[in-house]
């Protein structure tokens, strides 16, 4: 299965879009796919709902719902490994922690390569791999790469650097 920043959505419905992630698919499959990526309240929100044409690129919604009606496609496909490519890089805060919230069901017993600039996006996962100039200069889990890694800690305090702390 695939997530990437840049979606990859048809000049269709979005029943058809979701469905493309597993042909044959049950309309309670689908749906069921929508639910767990959080998207489904706002299909059903729209005039036509699930037959509603999202446009080309998927341009007639918001970047926040084309990336959950990819992840529902990624749900039903229900693949043992994810590529997730920047899933959530060009979303707003509110947008992108619904996502993440989609992305944590999407992964639940899967193998995950997740690629981001984002530590939102891998601070729980079993190992990340610090990339400088193109070669993977250390593998850990979070706490071990804030611990030896001055690049990744670098990294780290740079991007939460402005925000305030939790009390």
């Amino acid at each position: 299965g695939l997530v990437t920043q840049e979606t990859i959505l048809f000049n269709d419905t979005i029943y058809a879009n979701i469905a493309y992630g597993r042909p044959g698919a049950t309309k309670e499959q689908i749906v069921e796919a929508a639910r767990v990526a959080y998207a489904h309240d706002f299909i059903t929100s729209l005039p036509r709902g699930y037959e509603t044409v999202v446009g080309e690129r998927g341009l007639m919604i918001s970047g926040g719902e084309r990336q959950r009606i990819c992840i529902a496609r990624a749900i039903l496909k229900d693949a043992p490994i994810l590529i997730l490519d920047e899933a959530t890089s060009a979303l707003d805060s509110e947008a992108a922690k619904i996502v993440q919230e989609a992305l944590g069901n999407l992964l639940q017993g899967k193998t995950a390569f997740i690629i981001a600039h984002s530590f939102a996006t891998v601070l729980k996962a079993d190992r990340i791999a610090v990339l400088d100039d193109g070669r993977i200069v250390q593998q850990g889990k979070h706490q071990e790469l804030l611990e030896n890694s001055p690049l990744y800690r670098r990294l780290y305090e740079m991007q939460f650097q402005d925000q305030p702390e939790k009390a």
